[in-house]
């Protein structure tokens, strides 16, 4: 893997800002630098308006990012009947009556002061909007959640699927295959998916990870394409494009600072999760970017870990109608 570029922290007393440096020298690499400085602070709060409350309000699932101890950022997937998240005022989330798989790294994650990602999103209506904050009073029934950050996502790419919650508790008991490099199911898994979600984060002795504000914890965000958008070479490497977006580069940003990752795949038909941990790299341009059309970049993915767990997701969902704007996107085909 190429060495990562030098990227100077803010100077001591330096004012706040939205994002940290391997944000910025992603926005700069992108051209985006000046626009993105007068619109971060604006977009970006550390509340959430109403309309973001209602919506997390109204969803049977969350996906949220998390780490470990050993710093390796996981995406994974709490469901709950809907209200099972409420947001008692713009600065908090209480979670309650909340299902997480067994075998999900986000069990173990879980701790008072544990920085988590979260993504709010409804495929069938498109919409999705963000969150970061810190776990408090974390007991067997749920958590509260101290907001950070709180900020909305464009539908783009989003595929529209509208999910159904099963109980549980009804479900067979999960089943768990663990492996260093992909498996043959796994594979196959990847290769049909048009959707997957990623978790990254700063490293937890980063000075920014800590800094004022509090800006710069476990993120976590939704990617899509066509089915077939994430080409697998072998047993232990991704490829996946990167299409326009909003241009944050909460992700991306991430990964030219801390290269560990945390990939989610889930089998919208039978329930099944994938998780696995990884370290990226990006490719900002040449003949891999050229050819695949609509790919703004590149993000190549190492498999260090991964993790199936079978039976696993108390949600389905119905056919899929695929995201308008995937189509002038290309293929690897």
């Amino acid at each position: 893997m190429p060495s990562l570029p030098t990227l100077p922290a803010p100077a001591a007393g330096a004012p706040h800002q939205a994002f940290h440096r391997g944000e910025l020298h992603a926005q700069q690499q992108a051209g985006m630098l000046e626009k993105m400085a007068a619109l971060g602070p604006r977009v970006i709060r550390d509340f959430m308006p109403d309309q973001h409350r209602q919506f997390f309000e109204q969803l049977p699932f969350m996906v949220v990012g998390s780490v470990d101890a050993a710093s390796q950022p996981w995406a994974s997937i709490m469901t709950g009947a809907p209200g099972f998240v409420r947001s008692p005022d713009e600065h908090s989330l209480h979670v309650r009556d909340l299902h997480i798989a067994q075998g999900d790294p986000l069990r173990a994650n879980l701790r008072d002061g544990a920085k988590l990602g979260l993504l709010g999103i409804e495929p069938h209506t498109r919409r999705r909007n963000r969150a970061n904050g810190v776990v408090r009073g974390l007991s067997e029934r749920g958590m509260e959640i101290a907001i950070e950050q709180s900020f909305g996502n464009c539908p783009k790419y989003i595929q529209a699927r509208k999910p159904e919650l099963l109980d549980a508790r009804a479900l067979p008991a999960a089943i768990a295959t663990d492996a260093d490099t992909l498996a043959p199911k796994m594979i196959e898994m990847i290769r049909r998916a048009d959707t997957f979600y990623i978790a990254t984060a700063l490293a937890g002795d980063d000075t920014e990870a800590a800094g004022e504000g509090h800006r710069h914890g476990a993120d976590v965000s939704h990617r899509g394409g066509k089915p077939g958008f994430v080409r697998v070479e072998g047993a232990d490497t991704l490829t996946v494009p990167d299409f326009i977006g909003n241009a944050f580069f909460n992700t991306i940003g991430n990964l030219l600072v801390q290269p560990r990752a945390g990939l989610l795949f889930a089998d919208f038909e039978r329930g099944a999760l994938l998780y696995l941990a990884v370290t990226g790299e990006v490719i900002w341009d040449g003949p891999e970017v050229e050819a695949f059309a609509g790919a703004q970049r590149l993000m190549r993915f190492t498999v260090q870990s991964a993790r199936l767990l079978e039976n696993a997701l108390p949600l389905r969902w119905g056919e899929a109608a695929l995201s308008p704007f995937l189509e002038p996107t290309g293929s690897w085909r």
